[in-house]
């Protein structure tokens, strides 16, 4: 039994295809510095620039709203616990100076900022008659430090498990970020080297096979479902022809973990991966680069800022060209993107960015040994000339936000995605030469429109604050696909002599068009009662898949609906350490009853998952960090399952119970780490004829960890700063089958990256991946295995105006 829809992995067999923690004194003495370190140049207590500044901080508790505000404007503020307690905001949105800002912020609360000589700010109630005796109380201290929530090491916010601006120890889900600095400092390259040091979650299954980009999330594969773009759907609606994220053109990366589909619809249990795609900057931004390693050249750019004097209008422009190779012979990894973006904010309530890009990919197929034979890894067993996995992608979208006042928000956003995939591939040859090879091409080209509205509504009914959410999504998928399917003679795999283009003999496999509409409808609920909050959500949604096969004039046509829900616990002992309990389901259905050569019996029902999980997190006072742990049982069923050589029914069921542990913390921005470790005890619950019941479910690993520590030894006088960074990645024992016959070792990996920095403006970084150049099985099947990528060594020259 496998995790992931039946006709996808079919075919890739076939063809390889809040309250501040107080330390107290006599009950009343309180202190708390949230933001750890600022450059040696920097004091924490220097005066805030008069420049105006950019702001996107939600309407909530007044304690958050002033924490968030600190941290964007470098400013001290003294305050009396008391004189916040229980109090609200109305948010602060747009570009205002330090002292501008803060005024806004605490518009209506009945409270005051007076400034101080150190350039800090004291809070104080604002002057109304009649004034009545107070109690003064000593204060807290809250200084703010100049990360901002898609800067520095630590992500503070994310609006992925929620569709809400909310602080990351407030949501009653597991939920990792990659900033936009972690990805530079390791020099990743993929959206899996993005996220391969993330708990509770598995890349390169494939290993050297950069066709998608695969991966799995607490046991289940979401390189199908679970790919998202700025908060819209990226996934594979049919076979091969998919949609990629170029991970310079990201601004951060947020996984979300477990059941997702009560806010994000159809998707396995595991959870999904966001990527954000960089934005119009307030700021003027500028860098160019060039990375060189052996046979890989690469240059790119970044260009960003306002556009007139008074910030309504920023633009941002990324591009980047590659001409490379995976480090093997007959491989190539060549590139083009190029970003623009435009964002229009006439006022502080609104905003509308636009967004585009072009993406060209030449790349190479899957690379397979056939099992148990040791062979060089520069071995081609492959065909010269019929060896490509070209696309050329277009996206065009926006994201709009209109803040109506009164607590009122609407949301929109949308995106068009055009791909057109052209692949060519031979591939199974085995230790025979007279046995004939299998040739495979397809020419795809997929179309999707999607778009979310989103209505939120904040408001306080005396000491509860609500925070409502609805909305409504719609995404529509158009695929064709012409798939052909042949031999090409037999090749001696120790000494290959290929046969050329004309030797291919291909006949018509499957030619068909999967059209699909999903439309969800779904609410969302967050509850904060002192120190609670609860989190409930439902969502109903509607799919309809269409398989229309133009070689045989026959079609599929499915209509999927499900109603799945969500509730989260969330106790916050201090502002900074909460624990959580939650349940949430999931629902994922099936493309076609007959797309994979059986049939699926019956009346077609969609996968169904559930989640329980609970968890702790805990952002210490006065530190860069976050830590989580979380335990989590993971089932889903009506999989189907194979009760003859022609037909499935949808009996099965699987199921993953883990632990995760995961700690990221950034201390005066000298030391990064991010440390994870995952336990996944994953077993199939129900069986058809095949009789594994109580297996493994393969590719699934029992242990996962990884650890990256990178630190900074500051400059003098004549010698710039060195940053220098190591880690390393082990993913445990799999299977490749869910007989459990077919086992593969785990493996380690280690990668490393050192920075020089030969003055403010320009830096040297070397990156190096599979340091030591491990030869090892990332996985295999009963025929063949995947090895994972040799080492990789780059060289990156980069200049920042």
């Amino acid at each position: 039994m496998t995790f992931s829809r039946p006709s996808r992995r079919a075919a890739r067999n076939a063809a390889r295809p809040g309250r501040l923690p107080l330390a107290f004194a006599l009950r009343t003495a309180a202190c708390l510095t949230l933001a750890a370190a600022t450059t040696p140049a920097v004091h924490a207590q220097a005066a805030p620039s008069a420049a105006p500044l950019s702001f996107d901080i939600p309407a909530g508790p007044l304690d958050a709203a002033l924490t968030h505000y600190a941290r964007i404007a470098r400013v001290n503020l003294s305050y009396d616990v008391a004189l916040i307690k229980g109090a609200s905001t109305r948010g602060l949105q747009g570009r205002y100076s330090a002292s501008d800002g803060l005024n806004r912020l605490l518009a209506g609360s009945g409270i005051e900022a007076a400034p101080q000589p150190d350039g800090g700010y004291v809070l104080r109630p604002a002057p109304r008659p009649p004034a009545t005796g107070a109690t003064t109380l000593p204060t807290v201290s809250v200084t703010g430090s100049a990360a901002t929530d898609t800067a520095g090491f630590v992500a503070a916010d994310t609006a992925v498990g929620t569709k809400t601006d909310t602080p990351i120890v407030d949501i009653p889900a597991a939920v990792s970020v990659v900033t936009r600095q972690e990805m530079d400092t390791r020099g990743v390259q993929n959206l899996q080297q993005a996220i391969a040091y993330t708990s509770s979650v598995a890349v390169d299954e494939y290993g050297a096979d950069d066709r998608y980009d695969y991966f799995r999330i607490r046991g289940f594969d979401e390189t199908t479902l679970g790919t998202y773009r700025d908060g819209l759907p990226a996934r594979v609606p049919a076979w091969f022809t998919a949609s990629r994220v170029e991970p310079y053109g990201l601004e951060r990366v947020d996984v979300l973990k477990g059941s997702t589909s009560s806010l994000f619809g159809l998707n396995a249990p595991g959870g999904l991966v966001n990527a954000i795609t960089k934005r119009p900057t307030d700021e003027p931004l500028a860098e160019i680069y060039t990375t060189q390693g052996a046979g890989h050249h690469e240059a790119g750019f970044d260009v960003g800022g306002p556009v007139d004097a008074a910030g309504k209008w920023k633009y941002r422009l990324t591009g980047m060209w590659q001409n490379a190779d995976y480090g093997y012979d007959y491989t190539k990894d060549n590139r083009l993107y190029i970003a623009p973006a435009l964002t229009y904010s006439p006022d502080a309530n609104t905003t509308l960015t636009l967004l585009a890009d072009y993406s060209q990919r030449e790349s190479s197929t899957a690379r397979s040994f056939p099992a148990d034979v040791d062979l060089s890894l520069n071995k081609f067993l492959g065909e010269p000339s019929f060896h490509h996995f070209n696309t050329r992608q277009t996206d065009v979208g926006w994201l709009f936000e209109h803040r109506f006042g009164n607590g009122w928000t609407v949301r929109s956003n949308a995106r068009y995605t055009h791909v057109d995939l052209d692949y060519a591939d031979v591939y199974g040859a085995t230790v025979d030469p007279t046995v004939d090879r299998t040739a495979f091409s397809v020419a795809g080209k997929s179309d999707r429109y999607t778009i979310d509205n989103q209505v939120q509504y904040d408001t306080r009914w005396k000491s509860i604050e609500s925070k409502t959410l609805a909305g409504f999504d719609y995404t529509d998928d158009n695929t064709h696909e012409n798939i052909l399917l042949g031999t090409a003679p037999g090749i001696d795999i120790y000494h290959p002599v290929y046969t050329g283009r004309s030797s291919i003999s291909l006949d018509p496999y499957v030619n068909w068009r999967v059209k699909q509409q999903a439309l969800g409808i779904y609410g969302q609920e967050q509850l904060t009662y002192g120190p609670w909050i609860l989190t409930l959500g439902v969502r109903q949604d509607h799919v309809n898949t269409k398989a229309i096969y133009y070689d045989t004039g026959t079609q599929d046509n499915d209509t999927a609906s499900a109603f799945t829900k969500r509730i989260g616990l969330t106790y916050k002992w201090t502002e900074g350490l909460a624990t959580y309990v939650n349940y949430s389901e999931s629902f994922q259905p099936l493309v076609a009853p007959t797309a994979n050569g059986y049939t699926v019996g019956g009346s077609l029902k969609p996968q169904d998952g559930t989640q329980y999980e609970a968890g702790i997190k805990y952002r210490p006072a006065g530190t860069d960090a976050l830590f989580t742990a979380s335990v989590f049982d993971l089932k889903q069923t009506n999989v189907p399952d194979a009760i003859s050589e022609t037909e499935q029914r949808q009996i099965g069921k699987v199921g993953v119970r883990g632990l995760e542990l995961e700690g990221k913390f950034a201390l005066a921005e000298r030391l990064n780490a991010s440390l994870a470790y995952s336990y996944w005890h994953g077993r199939i619950l129900s069986d058809g004829i095949d009789g594994n019941t109580g297996k493994r479910p393969d590719h699934v690993p029992n242990h996962l960890a990884s650890a990256w520590l990178d630190y900074t030894i500051p400059g003098d006088g004549w010698r710039g700063n060195l940053t220098v960074g190591a880690g390393v990645r082990y993913i445990g024992q799999t299977f490749g089958d869910s007989a459990n016959e077919v086992s593969v070792g785990g493996h380690a990996v280690f990668d490393a990256s050192a920075k020089y920095d030969i003055n403010k403006r320009i830096s040297l970084q070397i990156s190096a991946t599979n340091l030591f150049d491990r030869k090892y099985k990332a996985s295999c099947d009963t025929v063949s295995c995947y090895y994972g990528d040799p080492r990789a060594v780059y060289a990156t020259l980069r200049y920042r105006m």
